[in-house]
């Protein structure tokens, strides 16, 4: 019989270093761009891609030239400067011209020292969305949030605060009436009758009401027309319209889209499939262009405002079938655990089935938002100088004559940069919400 013997170690063996070629730089670079044969061919081809590619941009954009008053001037420095003949970025005209392209020509050549006026508006919005997109924000800035809404047109398109300040009492005054309604008869009829509070308000007292105060004590700005206003100033403003006011109407619409009542899901149903089966470009048409034929001759129809409905109808089309979708993806269960609770069916929405019905949604929504602050630059069509518009006019200046890339590549790093913020904050929602699957 043989004897065992066993050993039980009482002490832990000192840790030893990883290999170098599974940390750091080395270690990513084997498991992200070397882990296989394939996938280092692959990695060796876009590099001799990639390589190719910005061996002509970068000098293209590196050697330009910032300091110069024509296209002219640029060549005949290139000229001077390198001799191999090329020509290389002129982003003299980005120097000259980047007010036009940023606050267009209502706030800078034909209005002087108006600049002021859309800063301290984008300040102001920024403002107003910080605590609806940072909820941990003190709840004080709510204050801001409601005085954008009436400041920023008054800033843009000048002329008495008052209006916008009347405007506002009207609104409160169409709350309490639908509160007043709500709590004595029925919510469902709180809607019809605040909003027939708010049309009378609106067309019978706001004007008389706006300029007996303008007569009192006048606060006015210098007015600018709606078709002065262009640049990325309108683009801004129609994007902010759009994505603000669209989300509300677009989460009614998705309600409605879903409702058992038949007139309220018809009529949702037929708006949406009329919205979405018609190109933007046509509404915008449409809008600033044939409506007028259709009103009559007294109505003066707004050219940027008739945009932003449109522009805001459009998204709202496409944002609740989003958020459509985001319901559908909720199981019975949660229907029926609001049910169980004894909620009404607006208390269920509130509290139960829209916040998880957005959260699953936010990806679709933030997407959508992208794409219509990029669709602004449509407006161009009716008339209306956008960036894109501005640039035209430069390049239709002799001096400018025959420059392309350089303004539009302007145009394209800045609305890369409020595309990208939009797309990281919906990240950062999504990953704090824990929104999918881990």
């Amino acid at each position: 019989m043989s004897n065992t013997l066993s050993f039980v170690r009482t002490e832990m063996l000192p840790q030893k270093t990883p290999p170098a070629s599974s940390v750091g730089l080395q270690g990513w670079l084997r498991e992200n761009l070397f882990s296989s044969v394939g996938n280092s061919i692959l990695t060796l081809l876009t590099l001799g891609f990639l390589a190719l590619i910005l061996s002509n941009i970068l000098p293209w954009v590196l050697f330009g030239i910032w300091d110069a008053g024509s296209l002219t001037e640029c060549r005949a420095m290139f000229a001077e400067r390198y001799a191999d003949g090329r020509e290389y970025a002129c982003w003299a005209v980005v120097t000259d011209r980047w007010d036009q392209l940023i606050f267009g020509y209502s706030f800078g050549n034909l209005h002087e020292g108006l600049y002021w006026r859309p800063i301290v508006g984008l300040a102001l919005i920024l403002l107003a969305l910080s605590p609806i997109l940072y909820p941990n924000l003190p709840r004080g800035l709510y204050i801001a949030t409601a005085a954008s809404i009436f400041l920023y047109p008054w800033l843009i398109w000048g002329g008495s605060i008052w209006g916008p300040l009347t405007l506002a009492l009207c609104i409160i005054a169409a709350v309490f009436a639908y509160r007043a309604v709500a709590k004595e008869v029925s919510s469902l009829i709180a809607i019809p009758a605040s909003l027939l509070v708010l049309g009378v308000l609106v067309f019978f007292a706001m004007s008389p009401v706006s300029s007996g105060l303008n007569a009192v004590a006048p606060i006015e700005l210098q007015p600018v027309p709606s078709r002065e206003i262009s640049g990325f100033v309108l683009s801004i403003t129609i994007g902010i319209v759009a994505i603000v006011a669209s989300l509300p109407i677009a989460v009614f619409l998705a309600l409605g889209r879903q409702s058992n009542l038949f007139i309220v899901n018809k009529l949702s149903t037929g708006f949406i499939e009329i919205i979405r089966g018609v190109p933007l470009i046509t509404l915008i048409f449409v809008a600033t262009i044939l409506l007028k034929y259709f009103l009559p001759s007294s109505v003066n129809l707004d050219p940027v405002v008739a945009v932003m409905v449109l522009v805001t109808l459009f998204t709202a089309a496409y944002i609740a079938e989003v958020i459509r979708g985001g319901l559908a993806a909720l199981p019975k269960g949660q229907y029926e655990a609001a049910d169980a609770l004894g909620l009404t069916y607006w208390q269920a929405q509130r509290q139960i089935i829209l916040p998880q019905a957005l959260k699953i949604s936010i990806p679709g929504i933030v997407s959508n938002f992208i794409s219509v602050f990029k669709d602004t630059t449509l407006v161009s069509i009716v008339a209306l100088n956008d960036p894109l518009g501005i640039s035209n006019a430069i390049r239709s200046n002799s001096d400018w004559n025959g420059i392309v890339w350089e303004l539009y590549g302007f145009i394209a790093i800045v609305f890369w940069i409020f595309c990208f913020s939009m797309s990281r904050y919906s990240m950062s929602l999504e990953r704090k919400l824990q929104t999918g699957h881990r």
